[in-house]
C-alpha cells in the first residue's frame, strides 16, 4: 500500500474555511491531521473497580475524597505493575457512583472540572508520566441546572487538557423514563456558538496517537464521525454497555479501541453480570486485553501507533451512494431540546420522557 503524506497540523488548520460554521472537519484526500510520534509502541492500561456511590457516603465530601484516593491507589497500581502505561482509562463514575432520583438530587452528586479532584489526577497523573482518562456526572455555571456527563482528559504535565461533552444519549432506552443529562445534541446550537463545530467531534493529537473519548453507546454515526476526523485510539466508558458494540465500532472504524467499565459490590443489589468485562481491541475487532469478571483490576495491551499509522487513510465510507436515504431521514427528536431556561428543565426521567414524546416527531399527537 502505498504511504499516503499526512499533513501537519500547522497547515491543517490553515486549510480554507469549506464546511459548518467555516471549518475545515475532514480532509478530502482521505488523510489526518497529526503530531510526530514520542514512541512507536504505546500502552493502555485500562482500570475497573468500584467507587463509592456518594449517595451511600457519609457526607459529599467525604465520599469524593475516598473516591479520589481509591483512583490513586489504582493509578499507582497501574503505574508500578506490568509495563509502564502512556493512557491509563477509568469508568464513566470513578469519582461520583451512579446517582439516582430527581435533577435537583443529582446535581448534588456532580464535581467541576477543572477542581480540586482534577487537580489531585493531575499530580498522580504528572507523577505517572501517563495521561489519566476519566467519565463523571458534572456541572458547569456556564449551563445552570445542567447535567454533563463529561469525560475528562489530563496529560503527562497534569493538566486537564480535554472534558469531553456526551454527544447524545440512548432514546428509548428504558419503558417509562429517558435520561436527563444535557449532551451535545441536547443544545447543539448553543454548544457550537459557545465552543465551536470542531469541538463537536474534537480529536486530541497527541504524542501518542490521535485519541477521543465518549460515552456514547450503540450509536454507529457518532464514532464514524469521529474516525473522519482522525482518531486512531478510541476511549469509552460507559455502564451496562455491550461487548459486541466495542468491538464493532473498532472493525468498522478502523481504530484501536478500551472500554472501562464500574464494578458492583456485592451488596449493592445489582447482578454482578452487568458489572466489569472491561477490554481493548484492535482495528479488526480482535480482543487484545479483558477482564470479563464483576472483579477490581487492571488490564493492559500494547499498541503499536507507528505502524497502524503508516500509509493508513480516513475509513472509506460509502457516503454519497447512500446520501439520498439519509437526506430523506428525519430524526424523532429535534435538536435544541433542552436549551431551556433553567425552571422550564425536566425534574425527573419520568418528565424527560414526557417531553420528548411532546416533541416526537414519529408520535401521533
Amino acid at each position: 500500500m502505498k504511504a499516503r503524506k499526512q499533513l501537519p497540523y500547522a497547515l491543517f488548520a490553515a486549510w480554507p474555511m469549506l464546511t459548518a460554521a467555516n471549518s475545515a472537519l475532514v480532509q478530502p484526500d482521505g488523510g489526518y491531521a497529526v503530531v510526530p510520534l514520542e514512541k512507536p509502541v504505546v500502552v493502555v492500561k485500562v482500570v475497573q473497580h468500584a467507587p463509592v456511590n456518594l449517595q451511600k457516603a457519609p457526607s459529599i465530601a467525604d465520599g469524593l475524597a475516598t473516591n479520589v484516593e481509591r483512583m490513586a491507589q489504582w493509578i499507582s497500581r497501574a503505574c508500578t505493575t506490568g509495563k509502564k502505561p502512556d493512557f491509563i482509562l477509568f469508568n464513566e463514575f470513578p469519582l461520583t457512583g451512579y446517582s439516582a432520583g430527581s435533577r435537583t438530587e443529582k446535581l448534588r452528586f456532580t464535581i467541576r472540572v477543572p477542581g480540586p479532584e482534577t487537580e489531585r489526577i493531575g499530580e498522580l497523573a504528572r507523577k505517572c508520566d501517563a495521561y489519566v482518562i476519566f467519565g463523571s456526572y458534572a456541572t458547569d455555571p456556564d449551563w445552570p441546572g445542567h447535567i454533563l456527563s463529561l469525560n475528562t482528559v489530563i496529560d503527562r504535565d497534569g493538566k486537564v487538557r480535554k472534558a469531553y461533552w456526551k454527544t447524545r444519549n440512548v432514546l428509548r432506552l428504558t419503558p417509562g423514563e429517558e435520561i436527563p443529562t444535557t449532551t451535545v445534541e441536547s443544545v447543539r446550537d448553543r454548544y457550537r456558538s459557545k465552543y465551536g463545530v470542531e469541538d463537536e467531534f474534537a480529536v486530541l493529537r497527541t504524542e501518542f496517537g490521535n485519541i477521543a473519548v465518549s460515552t456514547v453507546q450503540l450509536d454507529p454515526f457518532v464514532f464514524a464521525a469521529y474516525a473522519m476526523r482522525g482518531v486512531e485510539i478510541m476511549f469509552r466508558t460507559a455502564t451496562l454497555f455491550s461487548r459486541t458494540d466495542v468491538q464493532a465500532v473498532a472493525l468498522y472504524n478502523n481504530v484501536y479501541s478500551a472500554m472501562s467499565n464500574i464494578t458492583f459490590p456485592r451488596d449493592s443489589g445489582v447482578p454482578a453480570s452487568l458489572g466489569g468485562g472491561s477490554l481493548i481491541v484492535d482495528p479488526k475487532g480482535k480482543v487484545l486485553a479483558d477482564d470479563p469478571s464483576n472483579e477490581e483490576s487492571v488490564i493492559e495491551a500494547e499498541i503499536p501507533i507507528a505502524a497502524f499509522r503508516q500509509g493508513r487513510t480516513i475509513p472509506r465510507y460509502p457516503l454519497e451512494v447512500t446520501k439520498p436515504v439519509f437526506d430523506q431521514y428525519r430524526q424523532e427528536i429535534p435538536l435544541n431540546h433542552l436549551d431551556l431556561p433553567e425552571p422550564e428543565l425536566p425534574p425527573t426521567n419520568a418528565a424527560m420522557k414526557e417531553m420528548l414524546d411532546r416533541l416526537s416527531r414519529w408520535l401521533d399527537h
